[in-house]
């Protein structure tokens, strides 16, 4: 686990309603997977978002990875 990564990852209940963020920007962490998920290149989510840099899109990975890394998960019923 990298702690230098993981420390771009903000959370301040007045940013986005609490969300993870990265840097205390309002760009929240589950924005930034989805446009990854979507099929969006690093460097084509950089050059739209020119204040983020590809050390914040690493740090949102190593969360999300952090965040995987759970002991027992619960299903959800429809």
């Amino acid at each position: 686990m990298n702690y230098a990564q993981l420390s771009r990852i903000t959370i301040d209940s007045a940013i986005c309603h609490g969300k993870p963020c990265v840097r205390g920007l309002r760009y929240p962490v589950e924005l930034l997977l989805d446009l990854l998920s979507s099929g969006m290149t690093q460097d084509e989510i950089l050059a739209d978002y020119e204040d983020l840099e590809r050390e914040d899109l690493l740090a949102v990975l190593a969360f999300a990875a952090q965040l995987s890394r759970t002991k027992q998960l619960q299903t959800v019923s429809p």
